[in-house]
């Protein structure tokens, strides 16, 4: 694997599955890199939590999680310990080692299903949004709430890369930035966009610089909003989901493209500057590609539908 390529339309086109991984019995619904790119979690409807080796592409080892369910995995900052939300006996994010595969510590709070778990990229504060309509704030160091806001509908939330700001949007129409220091004192600036009368926003991610806020749906739109202005840039089309699934997208580390997956197993990329689409991916994958992640230190890109694919560039630039 290369650190040093840079990623151009041409490597993008050259890329290939260089490893496919059957590890899961059932629908991968998140994976999340480590920092420092060498490893990436997956979490699975079978109840099971997949830590691959990229450098090396091996299946590293397998948890299971049989009592609580798994999903939306995410990396802390030590390597070792991952936060999940729960899909059965309750709504509870568990804080888990995965040395010793024992939970560290729960946080109890929401009453309905968490669709949205963000960890800061500076600490150990992290988001979480649930179908109950709130927003809440959470210190890794403290099963008690740190802070929690009242939204009208389903919310999707996401910190920028300082760690600074965070993004809420909040049904499906609007965009609201909240200053970690005073968010009790409500937004900053809020953006209302065109309102997407067939699908709702199911995530919510800040390029690499900054500088876009982009914005995935369970229909077949992505959008690319301005993260200072909030005017939209780009919509992203093209992709399959007929199936009103929350497909991921995705930027590349250095924020010029956007991967998302699709409900016929393809994987498609467009240039965020131009919103032009560079490359439609094939893969062996038979399901929809619900997960879609460039990893953000090596030129590979990982995508999942029940089973999980390693992307490499096949060309030397």
């Amino acid at each position: 694997m290369t650190r040093e390529m840079k990623l151009t339309d041409n490597v993008i086109r050259s890329f290939g599955v260089a490893k496919l991984f059957r590890e899961n019995s059932d629908k991968i619904t998140s994976v999340d890199y480590s920092a420092n790119g060498e490893t990436l979690i997956s979490s699975s409807d079978d109840d099971s939590i997949v830590i691959y080796d990229c450098v090396n592409g091996v299946p590293k080892r397998t948890l299971n999680s049989k009592k609580y369910g798994v999903d939306l995995i995410r990396y802390t900052h030590a390597a070792n310990t991952a936060l999940h939300s729960s899909t059965k006996v309750d709504d509870t994010i568990r804080y888990l080692s995965l040395h010793d595969n024992k939970y560290i510590r729960y946080f109890p709070g929401h009453t309905k299903k968490v669709v949205t778990l963000c960890m800061s990229p500076i600490n150990d504060s992290f988001l979480s949004g649930s179908m109950d309509k709130t927003i809440r704030l959470w210190d890794l160091r403290s099963q008690n709430c740190q802070g929690q806001m009242h939204l009208t509908g389903r919310p999707v939330a996401a910190f920028d890369p300082e760690g600074l700001i965070f993004a809420a949007g909040i049904n499906s129409e609007m965009l609201k930035l909240y200053d970690l220091r005073s968010f009790d004192r409500g937004p900053f600036a809020t953006f209302k966009l065109p309102q997407d009368k067939e699908c709702d926003w199911t995530g919510l991610k800040f390029s690499g610089d900054g500088k876009l806020i982009l914005i995935s749906t369970n229909g077949s739109v992505i959008r690319l909003i301005d993260a200072f202005q909030g005017t939209p840039l780009q919509t992203f089309m093209g992709h399959a989901n007929n199936k009103g699934i929350p497909l991921e997208a995705s930027f590349s580390p250095d924020s010029q493209f956007v991967f998302s997956g699709s409900t016929d197993g393809r994987i498609h990329c467009w240039n965020t500057e131009t919103g032009a689409k560079v490359a439609v991916l094939n893969c062996d994958h038979p399901n929809p590609v619900q997960c879609v992640q460039f990893n953000p230190k090596y030129m590979m890109l990982a995508t999942c539908c029940t089973n999980t694919a390693f992307w490499l560039p096949f060309v030397d630039e």
